[in-house]
C-alpha cells in the first residue's frame, strides 16, 4: 500500500513542476511546436524502448492486437490536444493560474458523467465543484481585479486542455486495460505523436534547434510528462484504488503553484494559496465515500 502510495504521489508532482519546466523553454526563445512536439518525440522513444526490452528480457508478454493497437492510438490523440492546449495556456498565462484552469476537469469530470449516466449529481457533488469555482477564483486573485491582465484567449486554451482531459479520463480505461503500462502508454503516446506533428511538423529535427538547447528541454519534458506519471499511476492505482488516487493526484496543483512561485519568481499571495487549499479540500471530500467503501472492502478481503 505504501508504495502504491509513493508512486501516484510521484507521479503527481511530475505532473506539477511541467509548466515551470515549459515557461523556461519558452524564455529561451523556443515555440509552441518545438516544446510540444520534442515532449512526445522524446517520450516516444523511451517508451518504447522499454517496451521493446522488457520482450527482450522478459518474453514476449501480453501484445496487443490490431483492433486495440488502433483504439490506443486514437484515445491518444487526446493526450497530445492536451499538451498543445495546457503549452499554449501556459505560454499566455503564469504557470500558476495555468494549473488551475487544468484542475477544472474534476468538475468537467463530474458534469460528463451525470450527462452520459443521465443522472443527476449529488448534492455533495454540487458542493464540490461550488468550492472548486470558488477556489479558483481565490487561487487566480480574481477578486482582487488582477483578472484584467490575465488573457482571455489562455483562459480558454486552459479550460479545452481540461476539456481534453475529461475526455482522455472517461475513454482511457475502454481499451488495453489487460496490457503492461509501458505498452500501453508507448501506444497511447504514438497517437499523441501523431496528431502532434501533423498540427506541427518536426522542423527541430533539421533546423538546429536540438543544438541550441531544445534538447535538455524535450528530454526533461518527456520524461516528467510522458514517461513517468503513466508508468507510476498505472503501477500506483490499482494497489490504492481510485478515491485515494484521486486525492493525492491533487498533488499536483500546489507544487505547480510552489514552482512557479520559487523559480519563476510569480507573485503568489495568501489569498491564493487559500484557494488552493480549497480545491484541495473539495477534491478530498468528494472522494471520501469511495475511500471508505474501499477501507470496508480490505478487512472482507483479508476476512475471505
Amino acid at each position: 500500500m505504501f508504495r502504491g502510495i509513493a508512486f501516484v504521489l510521484l507521479g503527481a508532482c511530475s505532473f506539477g513542476i511541467l509548466s515551470t519546466f515549459v515557461k523556461l523553454a519558452y524564455s529561451e526563445g523556443f515555440t509552441l511546436g518545438d516544446v510540444t512536439g520534442t515532449q512526445v518525440f522524446f517520450g516516444l522513444i523511451i517508451l518504447w524502448v522499454i517496451v521493446l526490452l522488457r520482450r527482450l528480457f522478459n518474453g514476449r508478454g501480453n501484445s496487443a492486437s490490431l483492433k486495440e493497437s488502433l483504439q490506443l492510438i486514437a484515445m491518444g490523440t487526446t493526450t497530445g490536444l492536451v499538451s498543445i492546449f495546457y503549452y499554449k495556456c501556459v505560454q499566455t498565462v503564469p504557470a500558476s493560474i495555468a494549473i488551475l484552469l487544468l484542475m477544472q476537469f474534476t468538475w468537467m469530470s463530474l458534469l460528463l458523467d451525470s450527462i452520459i449516466k443521465r443522472k443527476l449529481p449529488t448534492l455533495l457533488q454540487v458542493g464540490t465543484v461550488a468550492m472548486i469555482l470558488l477556489g479558483t477564483c481565490f487561487a487566480g486573485n480574481l477578486f482582487s481585479g488582477s483578472f484584467q491582465d490575465i488573457s482571455l484567449a489562455g483562459v480558454g486554451f486552459g479550460l479545452l486542455a481540461a476539456l481534453c482531459y475529461t475526455f482522455f479520463l472517461m475513454i482511457n480505461g475502454a481499451a488495453g486495460n489487460s496490457l503492461h503500462p509501458a505498452t500501453k502508454s508507448a501506444l497511447l503516446l504514438t497517437g499523441a505523436c501523431i496528431l502532434v506533428f501533423t498540427i506541427f511538423p518536426p522542423v527541430f529535427l533539421v533546423n538546429g534547434a536540438l543544438l541550441n538547447g531544445l534538447f535538455k528541454w524535450g528530454l526533461v519534458l518527456s520524461v516528467f510528462g510522458t514517461v513517468i506519471p503513466p508508468l507510476f499511476f498505472s503501477y500506483g492505482i490499482p494497489k490504492i484504488g481510485l478515491g485515494l488516487s484521486a486525492i493525492l493526484s491533487s498533488a499536483e496543483l500546489p507544487v505547480a503553484v510552489m514552482m512557479s512561485s520559487i523559480v519563476l519568481q510569480e507573485q503568489v499571495v495568501t489569498v491564493q494559496w487559500f484557494g488552493v487549499l480549497l480545491i484541495l479540500s473539495a477534491i478530498v471530500l468528494s472522494n471520501l465515500n469511495s475511500l471508505r467503501k474501499q477501507k470496508r472492502r480490505v478487512p472482507q478481503a483479508i476476512q475471505a
